[in-house]
């Protein structure tokens, strides 16, 4: 029988109703007390990491969850972490960056509802995340919820309340879970190269996200502050107008103190392609942007945290930025 360790962190699925509202109060090993049909398919330890809001999750904690995995990697055959759904998805991006190459099955689920309500989600989600890490097929760091498999790196929180909370943005689900029946919809390939582990982040990486007339100000203070700066534009892609000269000069004064940008999109599905409008094309050129194309932004953010942390020169993180990991980034057509 295999050895599953599951890991808990908190999140409504640890839940109970305190005088100024939802607040995780059960201990993991009390939550399991509610699926105890999941012995038949597995020995189970269990190990709290902390007992939170998942709003209150930080670098720091990713951290204590690698780090427990690493410790505990070669004596169990795989891994459920509990977690609050408003940071999972950043959670399951982070740690598929983080442990890397995993032939072990690394599960993220958690739920809408307290496990010790009626008509919870809990339950399900928790005795498929325990189904899943137990098959001879399961690799890698996947979120299950609502009967979908995602790929870390894919996740989305859709949905604020509804169960299927979750959609794999821009790929397919790997699996549906349907009465203890696992469905695969991508074929198994073993991992070959042995898991690595990555547990330093960055902390200088930061979002801008654009709004019309937005003020040119705003991108002289990123700069000075951060590293990195991820720029969430509009539609496929670009800088208006009214910035470019800002941007033109700060960018120079930028790419010569050793700092990084990368592109993205606000809109979730089909990605970024600067190349098609002129607001996008000349600015990539000229500064050989890096670009997230496909990515979700949970995955754009947690991979530069690891990449800052291995390297310092532009053309190494750039190539190292367009290596997929997970099925993260599949839409590159310049990886170079």
């Amino acid at each position: 029988m295999k050895k599953i360790l599951v890991i808990g962190t908190g999140g409504t699925i640890a839940s109970k109703q305190m005088g100024e509202g939802l607040s995780p109060a059960l201990s993991a090993p009390e939550i399991l007390t509610f699926v105890p049909e999941v012995k038949k398919y597995c020995e189970i330890d269990v190990l709290q990491v902390c007992n939170i809001d998942s709003t209150n999750i930080t670098p720091a904690v990713w951290q204590d969850i690698a780090r427990t995995i690493e410790k505990n990697y070669d004596s169990y055959d795989g891994f459920v972490i509990l977690h609050g759904t408003d940071t999972m998805a950043y959670t399951s991006a982070a740690l598929s960056y983080m442990i890397q190459n995993s032939r072990k099955p690394i599960v993220i689920t958690g739920a809408q509802k307290p496990i010790n309500i009626d008509g919870t989600d809990a339950k399900v989600n928790l005795r498929d995340s325990i189904l899943y890490a137990c098959d001879d097929y399961s690799q890698n760091i996947v979120l299950v919820f609502d009967g979908n498999v995602i790929a870390g790196t894919r996740a989305k929180k859709m949905m604020a309340r509804s169960f299927n909370a979750f959609h794999s943005v821009n790929f397919p689900v790997l699996a549906r879970i349907q009465e203890e029946h696992i469905i695969r919809y991508i074929p198994y390939i073993p991992m070959r190269e042995r898991v690595r582990f990555f547990i330093e982040l960055s902390d200088s990486v930061c979002v801008l996200k654009m709004i019309p007339g937005m003020k040119e100000d705003m991108l002289a203070y990123l700069f000075e502050n951060y590293d990195c700066i991820i720029i969430e534009s509009f539609g496929v892609g670009g800088i208006p107008e009214n910035m470019l000269d800002k941007f033109y000069g700060e960018m120079e004064k930028w790419q010569e103190m050793g700092k990084f940008i990368v592109m993205a999109t606000q809109v979730v599905n089909e990605g970024s392609n600067m190349e098609i409008y002129q607001v996008g094309q000349k600015i990539k050129k000229d500064f050989n942007l890096i670009e997230a194309y496909d990515m979700t932004l949970e995955a754009t953010i947690t991979k530069l945290m690891v990449l800052l942390k291995r390297y310092s020169s532009y053309p190494d993180l750039r190539r190292a930025f367009y290596e997929e990991i997970n099925y993260d980034i599949l839409c590159a057509f310049e990886r170079l």
